[in-house]
């Protein structure tokens, strides 16, 4: 199948040409000498002889060029692809057989929707109607202007160049096609906010399949979104939502943050009365089973010996009785008089 020749024309970076080197020049200045010496005399045979030396100029300067370190040069035969050439310096077959198209094979390059960069790397792109570009309707019949960068590389140059009639404006479509649809399926909240990424990486993988299915040679690499606003006339109410939105927010945060710091204090004392509770109670239950232990085993003494028993419970609350009583009277059943009642710490007192 005959290919024709890629894009281009005498300005374009990826196309051969540029200044001659000193010594193609040192040849053109010795044949105009060598041309006004002769025209003037030879007549027919000046004439020849001047049309062989500029024959021989415009072949030398035709038959070399040179492929810069991150591109490679595809060669046309007569408008029909023939190969590739590494970087380097190359010769060709002059006088238009060759002709050879530099491809920027290891240079990351990019195409801009909505706006321009100074300096692009995209030799390619033309102006644009970046408003046009960026003017898009969400899936919930909202509108939002959407800006964004495609990056990719050409890692097949001939299919790049002869499989697709002007790539890079193809790109462009795809590009714009694509991007349109994923947008077309998501809310305008999604799009300015939360959805972006997702925006992104969904856009690259169905970029990279219409690339590929198309054949154009192309790897994209990444798809970013850069400013996303909605239209002119909506936009001073649509920051009032958004301001709205963010009060709201930061008042949800706020009560957040107390409940934070107020329900764990509750929690923690709530828990320590618990615990309070039930030590106290595992307290009582013990007490009580001690003090019941402590009667079955004095009943069951008891009733093995019930007078001693007696006589000894008895003792031991006198015991427990007496060391806390300071005054101590003991009467005699047997005595009569009233002399055994008298305080007589008392009466030595009031003595003199």
């Amino acid at each position: 199948m005959a290919r024709s020749k890629g894009n281009g024309g005498p300005d374009n970076p990826w196309q051969e040409g540029g200044s001659l080197p000193p010594d193609i020049e040192d040849l053109f200045k010795s044949g105009s000498t060598q041309l006004r010496e002769l025209v003037p005399q030879g007549g027919g045979r000046g004439l020849s002889v001047v049309a062989v030396i500029a024959l021989l100029l415009f072949g030398a300067w035709t038959a070399y060029y040179t492929v810069p370190s991150d591109s490679v040069a595809v060669v046309q035969r007569f408008g029909k692809y023939l190969k590739d050439v590494p970087p380097g310096l190359h010769f060709k077959l002059p006088l238009g057989v060759d002709s050879a198209t530099i491809v920027p094979v290891k240079r990351q390059l990019k195409q801009e929707f909505g706006f321009t960069t100074p300096g692009a790397t995209d030799p390619f792109q033309s102006p644009r109607d970046g408003k046009r570009e960026t003017e898009m309707v969400t899936g919930d019949l909202n509108a939002a202007l959407v800006e964004w960068v495609v990056q990719y590389r050409i890692f097949d140059p001939a299919k790049f160049l002869f499989e697709v009639r002007e790539p890079a404006e193809t790109l462009r479509y795809v590009s714009e096609s694509v991007m349109r649809e994923v947008v077309g399926d998501r809310t305008v909240d999604e799009v300015i906010t939360i959805g972006r990424q997702e925006i992104e990486s969904e856009a690259l993988t169905k970029m990279q399949s219409l690339s590929t299915k198309y054949e154009m040679g192309i790897s994209i690499d990444q798809v970013q979104l850069k400013n996303i606003n909605p239209p002119g006339p909506v936009q001073e109410s649509f920051n009032e939502v958004n301001q709205a939105q963010q009060e709201k927010e930061k008042l949800i945060n706020e009560a957040r943050r107390d409940y934070n710091k107020v329900i764990p204090l509750a929690e923690g004392e709530k828990d320590q009365r618990i615990r309070e509770a039930d030590g106290y109670r595992l307290k009582r239950i013990n007490e009580a089973e001690g003090d019941v232990a402590r009667f079955n085993s004095l009943l069951a003494e008891y009733r093995k010996a019930p007078e001693v028993t007696r006589r000894r419970i008895y003792l031991e609350t006198l015991q427990e009785v007496m060391p806390g009583i300071r005054s101590k009277i003991i009467v005699d059943q047997s005595s009569q008089g009233i002399l055994p009642l008298l305080n007589l710490n008392r009466s030595k007192e009031l003595l003199p």
